[in-house]
């Protein structure tokens, strides 16, 4: 039986090269795919973003303001049974460890995309090992496995900014993708992942992810955001 693991993580910076170091640590082919910044929300600076965009990464603070937001939102949908049918395949973790958002993220960004991972990799291997578990049952699994132990101390403490004494952040990641429209065959969805969430959140039809993500920034988020306080990062070509 695995021993029980911390239930707090360090928590990873919003850095494209450390988040680049742990995906290649645990099995994602960093010489095909990378991270990236993406520096800003206009059309003409997103066509410089490498090329397919693959998923998007959110970091943000979860004050008060926005959390509430989004308990609100979680609770009419609920209430109103508002979300269109996801598609089956869509890859789901709860989030049960504190600061384990960037690597649970990650795990999204890569899961639910065609990044190719190596063989026999920790990727592969939990992957292999959750692919017919709940959400929760995949968080159980999380919080006992050795397979991202080395790579996420790697990164957490390889970032720009020092490791603070004390583990408490307010920043918070979540992923967006794009997966198939169950109702209409060949059309994709935009699809968030956060596993403070009850379940994946499907934002409306998708046909250029990153531009998708980036309005989705302007109407959810923008009038929330303190200026350096958020980042966006794209998971595309290397």
């Amino acid at each position: 039986m695995a021993a029980p693991k911390p239930s707090r993580w360090a928590p990873l910076e919003s850095n494209p090269d450390v988040l680049t170091e742990w995906a290649g640590l645990v099995g994602l082919s960093t010489k095909r795919y990378a991270f990236s910044d993406v520096f800003s929300l206009d059309d003409e600076m997103l066509a410089f973003v490498p090329q397919p965009v693959k998923a998007v990464l959110l970091v943000f603070p979860l004050t008060d303001e926005i959390d509430a937001q989004r308990k609100e939102t979680d609770k009419q949908i609920a209430q109103e049974d508002s979300q269109p049918n996801l598609d089956p395949t869509i890859f789901f973790i709860k989030q049960t460890i504190s600061n384990a958002c960037g690597t649970i993220a990650l795990l999204h960004s890569i899961y639910n995309t065609d990044a190719t991972m190596v063989p026999t990799s920790a990727l592969q291997k939990f992957q292999q090992q959750a692919m017919d578990m709940t959400p929760d049952q995949r968080a159980k699994l999380l919080e006992t496995t050795d397979l991202f132990a080395t790579a996420h101390a790697a990164a957490a403490s390889g970032g720009q900014s020092s490791m603070p004494e004390n583990l408490d952040t307010n920043d918070h990641f979540v992923a967006f993708v794009q997966a198939p429209d169950p109702e209409n065959p060949g059309k994709q969805r935009l699809i968030e992942l956060d596993g403070r969430r009850p379940a994946p959140l499907d934002l409306g039809p998708s046909e250029n992810l990153l531009k998708d993500v980036a309005t989705v920034f302007k109407t959810k988020y923008m009038a929330l955001a303190e200026e350096g306080k958020f980042a966006l990062i794209s998971l595309g070509p290397a």
